[in-house]
């Protein structure tokens, strides 16, 4: 049975209850003028297939942000099962050169970072930013995607841990 937690501000009571919902992570990263960079998210979606678009929320206070704000194209790169140091690393204060070390990058279209061992990775040119409170919602167009079809399982962020898909 559902209940209301009345003990809680609003606020952490909505940010619990946000960590119920399961998500893929992903890795989204941006090249360009403004220079390299990337954050982990698990606030992306699908907005349509015509034309092919999807949304990813910023923070407008992370450091990143000016970066993505300046080059207008980012890459969202969804981890595999056995990546989750790889979006701790993305996801923290680790210096931005430190966060692309030791994997193997690649591009498509658009010039933004491509990880080779992602599951999929959509390569986007930012076509609208929505700023809401804390955030910038970026709606992107999907200019090429890849898809690696190999033996490999996703990985979701749930009740603030990591857990690995399998086949079954």
């Amino acid at each position: 049975m559902l209940k209301v937690n009345t003990d809680l501000p609003i606020k952490q009571n909505y940010r619990d209850a946000m960590a119920r919902l399961g998500a893929a992570v992903n890795i989204i990263t941006t090249d360009g003028p403004a220079g390299r960079a990337g954050f982990t998210a698990s606030a992306v979606c699908s907005v349509t297939d015509s034309p092919p678009m999807l949304l990813v929320c910023l923070n407008c206070a992370s450091s990143v942000h000016p970066a993505f704000s300046q080059n207008q194209v980012l890459c969202v790169n969804t981890l595999a099962s056995g990546q989750e140091e790889l979006s701790r690393r993305f996801g923290g204060k680790t210096p931005m050169e430190e966060r692309f070390a030791g994997h193997q990058w690649s591009v498509l279209d658009t010039g933004a970072p491509v990880l080779d061992g992602a599951i999929v990775a959509f390569d986007c040119r930012i076509q609208r930013v929505v700023n809401v409170g804390t955030h910038d919602v970026l709606f992107c167009e999907a200019v090429a995607v890849a898809r690696n079809d190999g033996e490999h399982h996703g990985l979701i962020y749930f009740d603030r841990r990591y857990h690995q898909l399998s086949a079954y």
